[in-house]
């Protein structure tokens, strides 16, 4: 019976995720500007998009973020987007795989991400309250690269049914610590904060997955889910994703991916030269999904490795590290933010 109600909960997470699917995200990336050159004095054939990760390598620096599983239905998306990473040669991350590890049944709904994406790169998911045999056994179950470690504080909280004790640190250290993959930290949605980073940093910690405030809200989903929906109030709660990357400036020894919002490649051009290594788009992936088809879906993830290209080239960088030097124009707003954080970008 309770496992009936993890799925449950799965497939309704998944259906309202695209019923509160915005076309307008609210990441900020509009309040950044590049500097256009007009003597860029090179050719879009000179652009590599190659990205190190830690010690894995990619063709190219995009990730179908964390989504689902844990239910059929949810089992044949998994399926579909392992077909898809694999199609465009994209990154793609699990969604939680807490259910697997409480019910075997439920393991099928994840190893089709693996099955349909069998050289690509793969990551695992699990919550930051799992123990060290749980995190191998998430990793054990896709072949995974790296493991996603999910922090959702405000999510739990709005749940219903949601944990209601937050003690992670020392658990997300062990983890590192005994893992030879990888270890992401990923927030779900609110972003991350600088004391956040260095709490993270002195438990061992290399890199995350910022997660900020702009695509799937998760606040707004678990408090619809609520029988008198009373806490709309937190439906803006946390930092944005390009709040959250500025962040980041403080930490530079982290390894960023950014999440949150990510809706065209310009976004994603912005938060490269942020300092991400990485951009993951979880949202827009699946709402394309939902109301194309795969190829249209792989087609688009292929459609921005090429737009990136050009709009590296239009701003004369040949390679991503480069592109992560370049200085970008901040809004009123952002540059407030700043101030009164005290991040110096």
């Amino acid at each position: 019976m309770e496992i009936s109600r993890h799925a449950h909960r799965k497939d309704e997470h998944f259906s309202l995720a695209e019923k509160f699917y915005a076309t307008e995200a609210n990441s900020q990336f509009d309040q950044l500007r590049f500097v256009h050159q007009s003597l860029p004095e090179m050719g879009l054939a000179d652009v590599s998009l190659t990205t190190k990760f830690g010690p894995l390598t990619l063709t190219n620096p995009f990730l179908i973020e964390a989504m689902t599983g844990g239910s059929p239905r949810t089992g044949k998306i998994n399926a579909a987007l392992g077909r898809i990473a694999a199609d465009s040669g994209v990154a793609v991350a699990s969604g939680s795989q807490s259910i697997a590890l409480k019910d075997d049944a439920a393991i099928k709904t994840f190893t089709p991400l693996r099955e349909n994406n069998l050289n690509g790169i793969v990551f695992a998911n699990i919550g930051a309250n799992h123990d060290v045999a749980a995190a191998q056994t998430a990793v054990n179950m896709l072949a995974a690269d790296a493991l996603e470690v999910h922090v959702n504080t405000a999510q739990e909280l709005v749940m219903p049914e949601g944990d209601r004790d937050f003690h992670w640190l020392d658990n997300i250290g062990n983890i590192v610590s005994a893992l030879d993959v990888p270890v992401i930290v990923k927030e779900v949605g609110f972003g991350m904060a600088r004391e956040t980073l260095e709490r993270l940093i002195a438990v061992g910690v290399q890199y995350v997955d910022v997660g900020g405030r702009g695509g799937t809200n998760f606040a707004r989903i678990e408090n619809f889910r609520r029988p008198d929906k009373e806490l709309s109030y937190l439906a803006d709660w946390g930092q944005s994703t390009v709040e959250s990357l500025l962040e980041t400036q403080t930490t530079p020894e982290l390894a960023v991916i950014a999440t949150g919002g990510v809706r065209q490649p310009l976004d994603a051009a912005k938060a490269l030269a942020l300092g991400a290594q990485m951009v993951g788009s979880a949202g827009h992936i699946l709402h394309t999904l939902l109301t194309t088809d795969e190829a249209t879906t792989s087609h688009l993830l292929t459609n921005w490795q090429t737009d990136l290209k050009r709009i590296m080239t239009l701003l004369g960088h040949r390679d991503l590290t480069s592109l992560g030097q370049e200085q970008l124009l901040l809004s009123p707003t952002l540059l407030n933010y700043c101030d009164q954080r005290h991040l110096i970008y």
